[in-house]
């Protein structure tokens, strides 16, 4: 299974969508400061994800939600 998340800063409140297999191994390497751009706002927390069946779906939906309209949808569930 691959999954598209959306990760948020508890301390800066900044959003980050990525994809991936392991939730919880990239969880885990965002707050360990491994993600260049993730780094300096750890450490982060899992407020959304959704489960895809192949990879290539969990991408075209990590790039809709880094698109105007796939933020402004994620304002409306998660804030």
């Amino acid at each position: 299974m691959y999954y598209t998340y959306v990760l948020r800063s508890l301390i800066h409140g900044a959003r980050y969508v990525g994809s991936t297999e392991d939730i919880s191994k990239r969880l885990a390497e965002h707050n360990s400061g491994r993600c260049r751009y993730t780094s300096g706002h750890k450490p982060w927390r899992l407020v959304y994800k959704e489960k895809f069946a192949l990879r290539s779906g969990a991408v075209k939906r990590e790039k809709f939600l880094k698109s105007g309209q796939g933020r402004k949808y994620l304002d409306k569930i998660i804030g």
